[in-house]
């Protein structure tokens, strides 16, 4: 990943039509820090200098964000619900994995692979909740493409949720949708 020189951050940001007061308001960050960094005075945190980049990506309208990448509303299940029943509603959607969610919240996930991993005979009458994996990424509306990427990385999806409850799904094929 190449960083931006002060000379790139100053060109995009008088590109956009912004002042270096507007650019510190979005990226929270104060104006002479601002001034500093484009005058090559300082060298910003990495962290400092990710929400400079993403605030002029956000102005630029080319930073995508869960809630422009998430299926809503959430098809989801309950942990009470039976394994088949549950099976039956992935099969008839085309979904490998369906959210399990109790009350709007987030209790885990459960897929095909976790289904076919149970040796039981009876499986399909299991509840959910004895099938399902706990271990789940969730993310507020506003977070960015490179973090949830991050999480997709060790996760089979990434929930949305906001006050509280579920709101959408994010999956590799949604980011792939948005990305090609």
């Amino acid at each position: 990943m190449d960083l931006p020189t002060p000379e790139d951050l100053r060109e995009r940001r008088t590109e956009l039509g912004l002042t270096q007061s507007e650019l510190a308001e979005r990226a929270d960050v104060s104006q002479p820090l601002i001034a500093r960094i484009e005058g090559g005075d300082v060298d910003p945190r990495l962290s400092t200098l990710r929400r400079i980049v993403e605030a002029l990506e956000e102005a630029e309208g080319g930073i995508l964000r869960a809630r422009d990448l998430m299926n809503s509303p959430v098809v989801s299940v309950a942990p009470d619900d039976s394994v088949s029943e549950t099976k039956t509603l992935m099969d008839e959607k085309g979904y490998s994995q369906v959210p399990v969610v109790r009350d709007g919240t987030p209790q885990g996930l459960i897929g095909n692979s976790d289904i076919r991993q149970r040796t039981e005979e009876n499986v399909g009458d299991l509840p959910v909740a004895d099938v399902m994996h706990e271990s789940i990424a969730i993310v507020e509306p506003n977070a960015t493409i490179d973090e949830i990427d991050a999480y997709l990385n060790h996760n089979a999806a990434v929930l949305v949720v906001e006050n509280g409850q579920t709101v959408g799904i994010i999956t590799e094929a949604d980011i792939a949708a948005h990305v090609s």
